[in-house]
This record gives C-alpha cells, sequence and structure tokens, in this order.
C-alpha cells in the first residue's frame, strides 16, 4: 500500500452487508484508503478487537466465517503518485515467521485466508502443486508464496533482508546535515537507499546488516515514521519453575517436530506432557497423536473458558482443533480412571517442577499434586516478541506499562483507526503486537496506517523532496 497499490470497490461487486455495501456506494470513485475508516467499520462484527481488521477482512473474504468462499469486493490500481518512500528491515526474507516453521508435519489454517491481496494463493499454489488436496497447506508453502508475493508486485527494491536493528531512538533535535558527521562514518550506502530530503527526522534506526561472508556492517539512517511489524514469534514464554531447563523439556513445536521425526519418541510408554491450551500446542497434541505418543494435556483454564482459541475457529474448517477441543472436554483426568491410553487432558492444573528422572509435578486448584513420569516436555505457552531496540524493551507502549508486550494479555495500545502508538507519536504497530495474531486481520493494520500517512502527506502537501538526505517515510 505504501508502494502505492490502492483498493477500490469492484464495479460488478455487491457486499453482502447491505448496510455496508451502501456506504461503499456513497464514496464509489474514493479508494478505501481516502474513506472514513470509522464509518465504515462502525457496526461491524468480527474476531478481531481492531475495527478497521474486521472492516479490512469482510472487504477481502464477505462472510468468511460462515463458510463461505465469496469473492474480494476490491480490485487493485497502482497510482505511483501515491508512493510514499519506505523501507523492509527484516532478519530473514519476506514471510517473516513462517520461514521458521518449515518441518512442521502439520497443515494449517484455510490457503486464501493467508493471502495477500493481488495474488490470489489458490492460482499461486495450483501453479506450483500437481494435485490440490482440501484447503489445508504446509507452511513452506505459505512461507515461499509470501516470498513470492514481493517479486510479483514488485516490492523487492524496498526489502532488506539479514539486517538486525539494535535501537530505534527519538530524535528531540533537529538534525541538519552539518550536525550529524558522526553517522557520516556510518553509511546507508551499502543498504541503497534511494535519496531524499526530509522535513523531520524524527527516529534514528540502528543496526547492522549480515553480508554473504558472514561479517556485520553497520547503518544507521533517519526516519519520518516507523511501523513496528516484528510478530511476538521471537521469544517462546516459560513457566519459570524448578527443572524447566532439564534437556527434555522443549519451548517450540519445532524442536519437539526434529525429536520424533528423529526417532528420540518412538516406542516410548511415558507420556509426553503438553503446557498449554492455545493452536501451538494443540499442533503438539495432533503430533503426539498421529505418532502413537501418549499424551498428558495441561493447562490452567476451564474448558468453558469462552476466550479459548477453539471457539473462535469455524467447527467446519478446522476439524482437526475442534477434535483437539473434543479430547480436551470429554478426556479429562479423574482419580477413578487414572491416565487413558492415548491422551488426558488436566484443565485447572498448573505444573509445580521438573525433576532430573524426567517427572512432573501438577497441582490442581485444589491443591492436590499429582507426579507422572514422562519421554518428554512440551511447554507452549505463547511468546514475547523482542523489542530490546525501543527504550524500556517497548514495555511503555502497552496498555500495562509494568509489563512486557505480548498478544494477548498486554498488546501495543494504539489509536483503533490510525495504528498509531497512544505513547509515541510517529510509531506505528500492527499485527501481533496489537493482537492481531491471523494474516486475514493483519492487513487492516496496513491500511489504516497507510490511510494515516497518506493523510497526513496531504495536509502538508510536500512531504518528500528529492535531494540529499538520507531518510524514509
Amino acid at each position: 500500500m505504501l508502494s502505492g497499490y490502492r483498493p477500490y470497490l469492484s464495479s460488478e461487486a455487491i457486499h453482502p452487508n447491505t448496510i455496508l455495501h451502501s456506504k461503499l456506494e456513497e464514496a464509489r470513485h474514493l479508494s478505501i484508503v481516502d474513506q472514513d475508516l470509522e464509518y465504515l467499520s462502525e457496526g461491524l462484527e468480527g474476531r478481531s478487537s481492531n475495527p478497521v481488521a474486521v472492516l479490512f477482512d469482510t472487504l477481502l473474504h464477505p462472510d468468511a466465517d460462515f463458510g463461505y468462499d465469496y469473492p474480494s469486493v476490491l480490485h487493485w490500481k497502482l497510482e505511483q503518485h501515491h508512493y510514499i518512500p519506505h523501507l523492509v528491515l527484516g532478519k530473514g526474507p519476506p514471510g517473516g515467521a513462517w520461514h521458521n516453521m518449515e518441518g512442521s508435519m502439520l497443515t494449517i489454517s484455510f490457503g486464501n485466508w493467508m493471502e495477500l491481496p493481488g495474488l490470489k494463493f489458490k492460482d499461486w499454489i495450483s501453479s506450483k502443486r500437481r494435485n490440490l488436496k482440501g484447503d489445508r497447506v504446509m507452511p513452506e508453502e505459505i512461507a515461499r508464496y509470501y516470498k513470492h508475493y514481493v517479486k510479483v508486485m514488485g516490492l523487492q527494491k524496498n526489502f532488506r533482508e539479514n539486517t538486525y536493528i539494535t535501537s530505534v531512538s527519538r530524535l528531540y533535535r533537529d538534525h541538519q546535515d552539518g550536525d550529524d558527521g558522526q553517522d557520516r562514518n556510518i553509511s546507508t550506502q551499502h543498504l541503497q537507499i534511494e535519496k531524499s530530503t526530509f522535513i523531520k527526522r524524527n527516529w534514528e534506526i540502528r543496526g547492522y546488516q549480515r553480508i554473504a561472508d558472514g561479517s556485520h556492517v553497520p547503518f544507521c539512517l533517519f526516519a519520518e515514521n516507523v511501523a513496528l511489524a516484528t510478530g511476538t514469534l521471537d521469544s517462546p514464554a516459560h513457566l519459570d519453575i524448578e527443572g524447566e531447563d532439564f534437556p527434555f523439556v522443549f519451548h517450540s513445536m519445532p524442536e519437539f517436530g526434529a525429536a520424533i521425526s528423529k526417532g528420540k519418541l518412538r516406542g516410548k510408554v511415558d507420556p509426553v506432557l503438553i503446557v498449554g491450551s492455545g493452536l501451538t500446542a494443540a499442533d503438539a497434541v495432533l503430533c503426539a497423536y498421529n505418532n502413537n505418543i501418549p499424551v498428558i494435556h495441561v493447562f490452567r483454564r476451564r474448558v468453558t473458558d469462552p476466550s479459548l482459541i477453539f471457539k473462535q475457529l469455524p467447527k467446519k474448517l478446522y476439524p482437526e482443533y475442534h477434535k483437539v477441543y473434543h479430547m480436551m472436554c470429554t478426556q479429562s483426568y479423574s482419580v477413578d480412571s487414572n491416565l487413558l491410553s492415548d491422551y488426558t487432558s488436566f484443565p485447572e492444573h498448573h505444573v509445580l517442577s521438573f525433576t532430573s528422572d524426567m517427572k512432573c509435578i501438577l497441582q490442581s486448584l485444589s491443591g492436590l499434586k499429582k507426579i507422572f513420569k514422562l519421554s518428554a516436555a512440551v511447554v507452549l505457552i505463547g511468546s514475547h516478541p523482542n523489542l530490546s531496540f525501543l527504550k524500556e524493551q517497548g514495555c511503555y507502549l502497552g496498555h500495562n506499562s509494568s509489563q512486557p508486550i505480548t498478544c494477548k494479555s498486554n498488546p501495543v495500545e494504539i489509536d483503533a483507526y490510525t495504528y498509531e502508538c497512544v505513547k509515541e507519536a510517529n510509531l506505528f504497530a500492527l499485527g501481533p503486537l496489537v493482537g492481531d495474531n491471523f494474516v486475514r486481520f493483519l492487513k487492516g493494520g496496513a491500511l489504516g496506517v497507510t490511510r494515516c500517512l497518506a493523510t497526513r502527506q496531504k495536509k502538508k502537501h510536500l512531504f518528500v523532496e528529492r535531494g540529499g538526505g538520507d531518510g524514509i517515510a
């Protein structure tokens, strides 16, 4: 969207929500970026707490939650005069965390929900695969699609891979070209940034880029705005209990998957302990179950808790996750039945400790303790983003500034329509950092940010003048 792609209501499109459709008709000649997002999203309901995310999702996938596969009501035009100079800095290739999920034994959500505007996932995948079974896809296919998307849409010139950010700090004085001599030694030349003179250098971004021979080339650049789109998968959350660092305790799906594929758990009679009640924990349950490894599944919540993720997933589209949820509800531990052969759930329990002889001690709400011998343990209770490049590790941006940022319990506090951080002007956040864990909803963040920047650009008339300096928007 920063490259100038603009979504318009398609001439033949009729949105199934008649009120929304009549609002769209009122300004048919305008792109969605130029419309009042608050007005359009008023009254819409969906599986995100961010109204623009719900709006954009229903425009791209009308009534998707009811199991319909209606086409998008939008068509896209590339309008180069809307281009806003920008740079995308990332540790890996486009697609981010999807590249770290390779080797997963599972397929995931509905392919077309993972797609980005302008390149239909189904068209892309059918050109890569001979036989298309159902609507499920492997994580590595999604990773390849995102990488390919950047090429097809002509966005490569703005992407820089292998870049690591060490600090993003606000500049409180205006940098004139003459007064930042020290930064001149740290070149932005190898990043090949197009030159532009800036009205405001609000941010200084420092980091390094790893080049082919493994060495680090430092860089320093200035920007008027920064958008945080890091996701929250950087560091897995820990239980912080005794024995958690024993080698039989894993904290990620890839670690657990690797142990299974190497045959380390083959033929083990003792169960695997899985801790957590989210989708990753459900993936681990399915993974063990499909490999005939008995499971003890421990989680703190009641199975009827309305905030469980399974309540947000349509049964029809996610049968395997609902199978796990069904087992969580119906195969729970009781003193009479002891452990069941394949799967036993322990709702409203927590792990007290692990011991060196591969045992775990569980405790119920009433204080009852139980000890079980394990073949392995997998702790999947969420993860935290790495925002070490921001002051206070970014904590001050959250709803609760005394806690670290997390997707569920403490997302970055933003303006609902612009995605600008409430506590820091010219800093934006989107995706899991603001609670949108699904690809289908993080796209709304891009719409909110683009609308805000485009509106400010109009107000200033002349946002960027070609010339000296090395700023980006």
